[in-house]
């Protein structure tokens, strides 16, 4: 049974730094093709993509956080990471982790984490 957790949202000021992390379980990140990645939502608007990283580590940004934003995996942890610097206001949302594998028609989620950007 695959969950994902995710941790380490918060407030910051507008400039500062956060990392996520979603602790995976259920997945052999070894093991097959999948993607994973970071989404958020902010009230009033849609879920976005924010960051992928592949099975491969290939990673892929939206335009609105590259390089600010950079995501990462740990396979030893079960892991993947979002490093987010020079945060904006607009940066306000719950941020989501997702795991998509290529095996199956579905993808999984993390309850979120609520991230907050004073200006």
């Amino acid at each position: 049974q695959v969950q994902l957790v995710e941790s380490g949202g918060g407030l910051v000021q507008a400039g500062g730094s956060l990392t996520l992390s979603c602790a995976a379980s259920g997945i052999d990140f070894g093991f097959g093709h999948y993607v994973m990645g970071w989404h958020r939502q902010a009230p009033g608007k849609e879920r976005e993509l924010v960051a992928t990283i592949t099975s491969g580590r290939t990673t892929n940004y939206a335009a609105s956080v590259q390089g600010r934003f950079t995501i990462s995996r740990d396979n030893a942890y079960s892991s993947i990471y979002l490093q987010m610097n020079s945060l904006k206001p607009e940066d306000t949302a719950v941020y989501y982790c997702n795991y998509r594998p290529m095996s199956q028609p579905r993808d999984y989620w993390g309850q979120g984490t609520q991230v907050t950007v004073s200006s």
